[in-house]
């Protein structure tokens, strides 16, 4: 992913121009603090969509994994939901930069609060076909607390909060809708936990720096109401031995291709 010099925004010189998908997709996004790279286009890759499906993208940020998925299918219809009011306005100025306003929105709202507190969730409840989650990957207290309050906030969350995602994911997929997240290959038995009761069909794609390496991320998909048993697939190569990226990676990547592990979910 390449960057280029800062538009004049409101937030001055603050924000950088980084092309995402080879150029096909722009975004604005802070120059410090948290960051999207490629965890969010991973995810977004791990859904094969078909028709106009509505995905809602929990946490989205400056709405890169959304983003991704409106740019590769252009029947979706996409929600970008964040609490942090500066990134929220970040994802709106990236959806309309990048010609989607007709089928793409951000809205603010705190998914670990009840949906009450959000009549634009409300109204949507049981209504989207799939839901991202690229929650934060530390718990408060865990580990070093980041000084950037954006990049804090990204990064960490109160202890028994990724249940609350999942309950979130839940309560807004329509029975049998997918959740697709991403998170450290560590957190695999607490990932499991939080889905327990509310999803089955669960798929774990584990992602290897290196074919000699172990794992650093999970790529997970699970079907709301399903008690179809959990699968481990075989895992995805980040980097050839080269430092480059494998075939398959690259073409998601730049091309912003769809991965195949997932593809008869």
């Amino acid at each position: 992913m390449t960057c280029k010099a800062s538009p004049q925004t409101d937030a001055g010189d603050a924000l950088s121009d980084d092309a995402f998908l080879g150029g096909a997709l722009h975004i604005l996004q802070p120059k410090s603090g948290y960051r999207a790279g490629i965890d969010p286009v991973l995810l977004a890759a791990s859904l094969h969509l078909t028709g106009a499906a509505h995905v809602l993208d929990a946490g989205a940020g400056v709405g890169v994994a959304g983003l991704t998925i409106a740019r590769r299918v252009t029947q979706a219809k996409v929600t970008l939901v964040e609490q942090d009011p500066f990134l929220v306005e970040i994802a709106r100025s990236n959806i309309a930069r990048n010609g989607m306003a007709d089928r793409v929105q951000a809205i603010t709202a705190d998914i670990t609060r009840t949906l009450s507190a959000s009549p634009e969730l409300h109204a949507m409840a049981e209504r989207c076909d799939h839901v991202l989650a690229n929650p934060p990957f530390m718990v408060h207290g865990r580990g070093t607390a980041a000084g950037d309050p954006i990049k804090a906030a990204a990064n960490a969350m109160p202890a028994g909060s990724l249940e609350r995602w999942m309950r979130f994911a839940a309560s807004m997929l329509r029975p049998g809708g997918t959740l697709a997240l991403i998170h450290r290959a560590d957190a695999l038995a607490d990932v499991l936990a939080a889905l327990d009761g509310r999803f089955g069909n669960v798929a774990v794609l584990p992602v290897h720096p290196y074919a000699d390496k172990p794992a650093l991320r999970i790529l997970v998909h699970a079907a709301r109401g399903s008690r179809a048993p959990l699968r481990l697939l075989p895992g995805l190569v980040l980097h050839n031995t080269d430092r480059s990226y494998s075939a398959d990676v690259e073409a998601v990547l730049r091309h912003g291709a769809a991965l195949d592990a997932f593809r008869d979910r």
